[in-house]
């Protein structure tokens, strides 16, 4: 033996007594309480991430599976309009697809917070004015390139719909568009 004197508590050892017993159960507890969060359960006030699982019927997964889809095509469609560009007569497929690419990337958010949120978000007092010019652009940029078959005009919206997308967009960073301002002034003065 050790020299040392004691004795044990029944149940107070490290193995299966009580005492891990209450740690199992506080972990469990906290594992209880972030599934009941997360599926909306909870009466607390919901976390982001909560918020984000509860935007539709699609789990998690396949939402951020579709979010990165939609984008990356978005960005595909850009890149390849742009490509087409230099083409003779290539304007209207510009047109088509960088109007195809934005569109797609916008459609790529409504799978992260769900559609109904989504128009709520862009209709909102902030971002309205972004908004409506936005979709403005992106109709006029295909009725100039398919329908009025003006190739300037085409140019000159797909101009408008990369600026009024990125003032959309900026929209949804706290600050940003008051930062842009200022760096704009400041350049200007």
């Amino acid at each position: 033996m050790s020299g040392r004197v004691g004795f044990r508590v029944p149940g107070s050892g490290s193995r299966g007594g009580p005492a891990s017993g209450a740690a199992s159960a506080a972990g469990s507890g906290a594992m209880e309480k972030l599934r009941r969060v997360l599926s909306g359960q909870d009466d607390e006030e919901q976390g982001l991430t909560a918020q984000v699982l509860d935007a539709s019927s699609l789990s998690f997964n396949t939402r951020l599976k579709w979010f990165v889809i939609c984008f990356v095509c978005g960005i595909f469609f850009s890149i390849l309009g742009t490509g087409l560009l230099w083409l003779p007569g290539g304007i209207k497929l510009f047109a088509v697809f960088y109007t195809l690419g934005n569109l797609s990337a916008l459609a790529s958010t409504c799978f992260l917070m769900g559609p109904m949120k989504q128009l709520k978000k862009m209709f909102e007092t902030t971002r309205l004015l972004a908004t409506v010019i936005m979709l403005l652009c992106l109709i006029f940029t295909l009725c100039a390139a398919l329908w009025w078959h003006k190739k300037g005009l085409a140019l000159l919206f797909c101009i408008l719909q990369f600026l009024s997308m990125t003032w959309y967009s900026l929209s949804y960073i706290p600050y940003a568009r008051d930062a842009v301002i200022k760096c704009c002034s400041s350049l200007l003065n």
